[in-house]
């Protein structure tokens, strides 16, 4: 109900019960002089009294809202992921032969370079195989140049008439067993000196070592874990990319060359590590479980701030959107028929328009139909607004186009 319908019958009733008041004094006013002035202080009050009705004022003022310019925009469709950082190399160094820990030769959790010593193994029971496998090979050596000259003898012999087939065969039958005999015995001594050096544990990777498994001292199996390498110069940050994203992301690196999966890191603390990194590698199957795939982004570390284990953050770029037009997400609404922002005419009247949505970027709705560059959205004030109300502009945002 209109405000000046509830206010004018007041206003009436007023009147009217102080003209009733006002006559029953006149009589008692009638012998004074006085009568003219009152005459003039009741028509004053009645005039006063209908000015607000008349000049208006009942009504409501126009409704204060802020808008914004929306202009077309180039922007990057960004999204961040959880993640975990391995190190890009971890190898597990594992003694080869069954024999003592001796020494370990580095200290635990240290930085060591590949190639480094890392444990001593006891040589002595592997230096007196590698010895009896020499003796070995030794013995099988004159053994097969005795058969070779046995055999040249019998092949002239047997040349002449002075020796029979069967006995010319069988020094043939010796000289080939004392032949495999030695290249059995050169394979044992090779097998020895190659268990000799196994005593003597090499960092397989340039990296950090993990804390000692096995003391020194320990009887060793062959297999038997002695440390970690993890190599940290270089990292992998490993993230669930959602399917609908990886599939935005793997578009648009084929149309737009500039995109070439770069990824951002932020830290435990929100910061922003100062390497990006790159994927180098995505799964090519989706888990069914959680709709994602599995990307992995190889960062540098050279300082090893990133440490293997650590959980942080991944930014990436799915792609970047040319010429859209973005509102505030708070100046979206929802009737029966959709999306809707209100905008402010020309004629500073409020305007209801359904619009279609884009994607969500940061704290901004693109708007995919409905809206034309230059439209005045209103962004704050639309409570209570009707198609046609008139209302008051507060304030004006313009995001220029980048």
């Amino acid at each position: 109900m209109p405000v000046t319908q509830v206010i004018d019958p007041l206003i009436r009733n007023y009147e009217t019960r102080m003209e009733i008041a006002m006559k029953s004094r006149l009589f008692k006013l009638s012998s004074t002089g006085a009568m003219p002035l009152l005459l003039a202080g009741l028509v004053l009050l009645a005039g006063c009294n209908r000015e607000p009705a008349e000049n208006g004022q009942g009504q409501m003022p126009p409704t204060l809202v802020t808008v914004e310019q929306v202009q077309p925009l180039s922007v990057d469709q960004r999204q961040e992921y959880p993640a975990r950082v391995r190190g890009a190399r971890e190898v597990e160094v594992r003694a080869r032969i069954a024999e003592v820990l001796l020494e370990r030769s580095h200290q635990e959790g240290s930085l060591v370079q590949e190639g480094d010593l890392l444990f001593r193994i006891d040589p002595t029971p592997l230096r007196i195989r590698l010895a009896q496998a020499e003796a070995q090979l030794a013995t099988f050596r004159a053994e097969q140049q005795q058969a070779e000259r046995d055999w040249t003898r019998a092949e002239q012999l047997f040349s002449r008439g002075a020796v029979s087939a069967s006995e010319r065969d069988r020094l043939r039958s010796a000289l080939e067993f004392a032949e495999a005999g030695m290249a059995q015995a050169k394979a044992e001594m090779d097998e020895a000196r190659l268990n000799l050096s196994y005593t003597e544990v090499l960092a397989p990777i340039s990296g950090s070592t993990s804390l000692e498994v096995l003391p020194e001292g320990s009887l060793l199996e062959a297999g038997s874990l002695l440390t970690r390498v993890v190599q940290q110069d270089q990292v992998h940050v490993f993230f669930a990319l959602p399917e609908r994203d990886a599939s935005i992301h793997r578009s648009a690196r084929i149309h737009d060359q500039t995109l070439q999966g770069e990824v951002d890191i932020l830290l435990p603390d929100a910061s922003l590590y100062q390497r990006k990194g790159r994927i180098d590698f995505t799964s090519s199957r989706i888990d069914q479980a959680t709709g994602t795939i599995t990307a992995r982004a190889v960062v540098a570390n050279p300082d090893g701030e990133l440490i293997p284990g650590q959980f942080v953050r991944v930014g990436l770029v799915l792609r970047r959107l040319h010429d859209v037009l973005m509102v505030p997400t708070q100046a979206v609404g929802a009737n029966a028929e959709g999306a809707l922002v209100w905008l402010v005419d020309p004629q500073g009247q409020a305007e209801l328009r359904q619009v279609v949505l884009g994607d969500v970027i940061g704290d901004r709705q693109v708007i995919a139909e409905g809206l034309q560059p230059g439209d005045s959205v209103v962004i704050n004030g639309q409570a209570g607004l009707q198609p046609g109300m008139p209302v008051q502009v507060a304030g004006t945002e313009n995001l220029a186009g980048e």
